[in-house]
């Protein structure tokens, strides 16, 4: 079960590895074959699924997307807890944002699935 702390403490975290610009820290996060659910994937990178698998895959999206988005700022609105997972609910630099986090034992992120309005 997660904690409200765990969640509260791990939005933090995350939001801060983003608004840095850190991709090693955001990467920090993720188990190392996670898998990552966006709109922006196919946006991106081209890639029809919206689906890419594993830290080294992501981490490539990821790093087109901060080149792409300079001004890339995350600011928090809500966090909500679940079993094994946590909602982030944020303002993004084109809107609000939700993302889901799904969580191993090890209390990496295994399973992301963005959503934006």
């Amino acid at each position: 079960m997660i904690t409200s702390e765990f969640a509260n403490q791990f939005a933090q975290e995350w939001l801060s590895s983003w608004n840095n610009h850190d991709l090693d820290a955001i990467l920090s996060h993720y188990a190392d074959d996670f898998e990552m659910i966006s709109p922006y994937i196919v946006a991106i990178t081209g890639e029809s699924s919206g689906t890419l698998q594993g830290k080294k895959a992501v981490g490539q999206y990821w790093a087109a997307a901060l080149a792409k988005y300079p001004e890339l700022h995350f600011e928090l609105r809500q966090v909500l807890v679940g079993v094994q997972c946590i909602v982030i609910y944020y303002q993004g630099i084109s809107g609000m944002a939700g993302e889901i986090f799904v969580f191993s034992q090890e209390g990496k992120v295994i399973k992301s699935i963005a959503h934006y309005e």
